[in-house]
C-alpha cells in the first residue's frame, strides 16, 4: 500500500482531516502537502459539473482525476509515480473524502469565460 492510498484511508475512515492524517500528508508530500490542506481549509476545492478546480494565488487550476493543468504536474512530477502530486490534486483528494469541495451547479467552461 502506497503513501497516498493509507492517508486517503484514514480521512476516509475518519470523515475528517485528523491531525494524524496530516502528519501522514505532510510526510509523504512535504511542502505541497501542507499547501493543499490549507487549501482545503481554506475552501480552495471548488466542484463544478465538468471539472474540479483549485484556486490557487494567482490562477485557478482544473484538476481531472489525477491530473492538473499546473505546470508542477506539466514539468516537475513523473506521471508513472503514483505518490508525486501536486498540490491542487492531493488538495481535491483530500477535500473529497472529507466532503470538504465547495460545489457548485453551473459548469466551469461558462464561469471561466468571465474570469
Amino acid at each position: 500500500m502506497s503513501a497516498v492510498d493509507e492517508w486517503e484511508r484514514l480521512l476516509e475512515s475518519a470523515g475528517e482531516l485528523t491531525s494524524e492524517a496530516a502528519d501522514r500528508i505532510i510526510a509523504a508530500h512535504g511542502d505541497r502537502g501542507v499547501t493543499a490542506i490549507e487549501a482545503v481549509g481554506e475552501r480552495r476545492v471548488k466542484g463544478y459539473r465538468d471539472f474540479t478546480v483549485v484556486v490557487g494565488h494567482s490562477e485557478e487550476y482544473v484538476v481531472e482525476g489525477e491530473g492538473c493543468d499546473c505546470e508542477d504536474s506539466q514539468y516537475n512530477l513523473d506521471p508513472e509515480d503514483p505518490t508525486q502530486l501536486c498540490w491542487h490534486v492531493i488538495a481535491v483528494k483530500i477535500a473529497t473524502r472529507i466532503d470538504a469541495v465547495d460545489h457548485h451547479d453551473m459548469w466551469y467552461s461558462e464561469v471561466r469565460e468571465f474570469l
